[in-house]
């Protein structure tokens, strides 16, 4: 059973990280809540499991001419500094801080989601 659930949230994820959704933040929740893995476990599991999902994201979108390379190349090459950067910082932390500071990024985007979703609803109507 715990392997058919984790497929499914893999899956799940995936598509959603595909999509812009969050994948990502769900994983990490799953894995570090529900599945018992530590929260540097959950990130290095995270960034590793996006990388395949970005590649063919990127083909898709690079098809459907979605993607503006003069803009993406800065991004991803700034992109990849800071990951690398960051990464190190991470692991120099205590684990508890990383959780802390996850949560508290949590509640800071779902805050702010709930705000632009009450004034994006506003314009519509």
């Amino acid at each position: 059973m715990n392997l058919l659930v984790t497929l499914i949230v893999s899956f799940l994820t995936g598509v959603m990280a595909s999509l812009g959704l969050g994948g990502g933040m769900v994983l990490i929740l799953y894995l570090t809540l529900i599945a018992g893995t530590g929260q540097l476990e959950a990130q290095g599991i995270n960034l590793f499991f996006f990388l395949p999902i970005a590649a063919v994201s990127l083909f898709f979108h690079t098809k459907n001419k979605l993607v503006e390379w003069k803009k993406v190349i800065p991004t991803i090459i700034t992109g990849c500094v800071f990951s690398l950067l960051f990464s190190f910082v991470a692991t120099a932390c205590d684990v508890s801080l990383l959780s802390r500071l996850f949560g508290g990024f949590i509640t800071v985007m779902g805050i702010t989601i709930l705000f632009q979703s009450k004034s994006e609803k506003g314009r519509k109507d």
